[in-house]
Formats: C-alpha cells, sequence, structure tokens
C-alpha cells in the first residue's frame, strides 16, 4: 500500500470494542491516505511506505474526541443566575420568573450570524485544546423563524472558520417564546414545524431536538415534532426525563431517536425502549453538578439493557457552563460512576454514534476519516484523571495536522 503519510512508534487507543482495553495496540502505526485512515496496527505489520513517515515518540493517540451535546450559539450572560441558585433557587423557579432560557432568547434575537458566530468560536477554542474535533450545536436561544436560523447559520461559520466538523440541530422547541405565553400548541405549529421542514430543504440542520419537560414541551407536542421530522427526513433526538419522568426516553427510541439525553429519570420501559431502538443515552453531568441534582441517570439498569452511553459537555450560559470535554468525562466517572473506558468511549465512539456519525469517526480503523488526537500521556486513564490539565499534543483532522 502506498500511504501520504505514516504515523509511527504510537500507543494507539483505538476505541474498537475487543479483547483489549481502549481497543490499544502497544507499539502501533496509522496509514493515511487523503482523509482517510487507510491502516492502523502494530508497527511490524505496516503494509507500505509512505512520502512522510512521522515518528510519535511513544505518544497515546485517539479519536478525536466528539462533544455530542452542546448549546455554543448564543448572546448574552446569565452569570447572576449562578449566584441566585448559590443562594437556594432553583432552576425551574428562575425560568418561571423569565430568567433561564428566556433570558439567553433575549440577547440572542438582538445578535447577528457574525456576531453569535464569534462568540461561539472562543468558546469552541476550549475545546479545541483539548483533542475536540467532532461538535454538535443546537440552535433553541432564538425561538422565532429567523433568529433560529441565524442560529444554525452562525453554527455552520463555526465549522468553516475552525476547521472543525459541525453537527448542527434545530431545538426551536427549546422553551415557549414569551409571545407564546399559554399557546406552546400555536407555537409548535406556526414556528416549529415550519422551521422543520425550511431546514431539511436547505441543509442547515442534521437532526431535530426538543426539551420535553414540564417546563417546556408536552410528549404529545413533543410527538408531532417527532411526526413532522421524521416526515422531512430528519433524525430526532430529545431532552428527555431531566427534572422529572415524562416519558421521553420511550418516546424518542419510538422514533428510532439518535439519542435520549439527560435522563436522570429516566424509568425501566424508558431504558428497555432505548436498548431496542439502539438509542444512545447522552450522560450531562455538568449540568447534574451544576444544578445541584441529586437524581442520578440509572446508569447500572442501561448498561444492562446494552445502551450505549456518550458524554458531553452541554455547554450553555446558564446550567452547564462547561467547556471542557475531558472535564465531563472525570465527572462522568465520579459522580455517575462510570469506568475511565467507558467516559473515554463517551467522548468517542458513542458520542459519534449519538451523532448518527459512528461510520465515519469515533474509532481508529481503517476507512475512517483521519481525525485523531495525540496526547503527551502515559497512560489513557490520565485523560479522565486530572482536572484542568490539556495534555494534547496535537490534532490530526481529515489527515492533515491542524
Amino acid at each position: 500500500m502506498q500511504f501520504d503519510r505514516i504515523l509511527t512508534h504510537a500507543r494507539l487507543a483505538t476505541m474498537v470494542p475487543g479483547e483489549t482495553a481502549y481497543g490499544a495496540v502497544e507499539n502501533g502505526a496509522i496509514g493515511i491516505s487523503g482523509d482517510r485512515i487507510a491502516w492502523a496496527g502494530p508497527m511490524d505489520e505496516i503494509p507500505g511506505e509512505a512520502q512522510f513517515t512521522e515518528n510519535m515518540e511513544g505518544r497515546w493517540i485517539t479519536p478525536a474526541l466528539v462533544d455530542c451535546h452542546t448549546h455554543l450559539v448564543f448572546a448574552g450572560d446569565r452569570s447572576d443566575e449562578y449566584e441566585r441558585k448559590l443562594a437556594g433557587e432553583d432552576y425551574a423557579a428562575i425560568a418561571r420568573e423569565g430568567g433561564g432560557i428566556r433570558k439567553t432568547v433575549e440577547a440572542t434575537r438582538q445578535a447577528g450570524a457574525a456576531e453569535l458566530a464569534a462568540g461561539a468560536l472562543a468558546r469552541m477554542d476550549a475545546l479545541a485544546q483539548e483533542g475536540a474535533g467532532t461538535v454538535e450545536i443546537k440552535s433553541g436561544y432564538g425561538l422565532t423563524h429567523d433568529s433560529e436560523l441565524t442560529q444554525l447559520k452562525a453554527a455552520r461559520g463555526v465549522g468553516l472558520a475552525s476547521g472543525m466538523r459541525i453537527s448542527a440541530t434545530l431545538l426551536a422547541a427549546h422553551a415557549v417564546p414569551p409571545e407564546y405565553e399559554g399557546r406552546s400548541g400555536d407555537y409548535i405549529d406556526e414556528v416549529c414545524l415550519p422551521l422543520i421542514r425550511e431546514v431539511a430543504k436547505t441543509g442547515l440542520a442534521d437532526a431535530v431536538d426538543a426539551y420535553c419537560e414540564g417546563i417546556a414541551f408536552s410528549p404529545e407536542e413533543t410527538r408531532r415534532l417527532f411526526i413532522a421530522a421524521k416526515a422531512a427526513g430528519l433524525p430526532v433526538k430529545l431532552h428527555a426525563d431531566q427534572l422529572s419522568d415524562t416519558g421521553g426516553a420511550k418516546l424518542v427510541a419510538e422514533f428510532g431517536g439518535l439519542s435520549a439525553d439527560h435522563i436522570e429519570y429516566t424509568n425501566a420501559d424508558g431504558i428497555a425502549a432505548m436498548g431496542k431502538a439502539g438509542t444512545v443515552g447522552v450522560l450531562l453531568p455538568g449540568a447534574f453538578y451544576s444544578l445541584r441534582e441529586t437524581q442520578k441517570p440509572p446508569v447500572e439498569a442501561l448498561r444492562a439493557a446494552g445502551v450505549p452511553l456518550a458524554v458531553a459537555t452541554d455547554a450553555n450560559p446558564g446550567t452547564s457552563p462547561l467547556v471542557s470535554l475531558l472535564t465531563a468525562a472525570n465527572m462522568a466517572c465520579t459522580l455517575f460512576g462510570l469506568t475511565v473506558e467507558e467516559a473515554i468511549a463517551g467522548i468517542t465512539r458513542e458520542g459519534a454514534r449519538a451523532l448518527g456519525l459512528a461510520g465515519e469517526i469515533g474509532t481508529i480503523e481503517a476507512g475512517k476519516v483521519a481525525d485523531l488526537a495525540v496526547w503527551d500521556v502515559e497512560r489513557p486513564a490520565e485523560l479522565v484523571q486530572w482536572i484542568g490539565r490539556r495534555p494534547l499534543h496535537g490534532r490530526i483532522l481529515g489527515g492533515e495536522w491542524l
């Protein structure tokens, strides 16, 4: 075989399930052709040559990290709510008084796509410095036809400016805007459903999400959104069972959803439905931590049902002001009981699965896009153990050093 580039003398955490932890290959190598991994395996089995051979000097290489749930595109500030929560107010009460999502909506509606993209790029940089190659970005802070489209355009712009893969998600059903107070059904009909059809035609969104909760949208309203999304050819995901058991996980699994996210209150029926449908459970420990919740996701039951578990930052200005995917992985282990291997899989292989990208990224194997992170660590566990450390040596995205 003739490669464009061979990375030699590396230790590979391929994250391919198998006999070794992390799918590890000691003294390994990776052959890259174009933007793809053409071969990966032990150094003494390299099946060809390349114009460029690079000695990794024993560094670990993982798939580039995947943050499969963020709200990076927004304007405004909600640090005052942090102080209020510390003083004892809960998130639901703050939201009912016009805070929470609605406060961010006011600021975001006044911002243009360029301003929104600039703010998101600054937050994206923190993720890039920790090895991220793919980031999902949701809308949901505009809640009008035009402002939701502006957010999605900003998300696409972030991808062009950063060189990273962006998965854009329409989350128009994030909250009921003030002008539709008491008329959530009308908001679904007049704003959300037309937006679904439009973004499907224009390619501005890759999936449709909703917030199914007592302070947001009912299961019946969410079902209507999912029916429209499926008719438009867009996959669905859901903010499910975060603050109460609404049956959200079961609902999104019924539609073959990519993921059910948060899932602190998901019941046995929801877990079984997720396992049967292959719906990924996305754990968001940053929100759990920031809201000082006590109801943990049912990790043991999810494992037993064979539900894939991803981990993400849920980066947003209020309930999860977190732009460190490695810290999210640490929290998932410390707070939710994941193993280190599960956590790393959650920010690589399973994060990719939660975005419907498992065939493209998330593991180191032939045919996948050559999105890689190179680390100055002795063991993969260091990536999760340390808080605040950034041991990234460099990223290769699409076969090129970035």
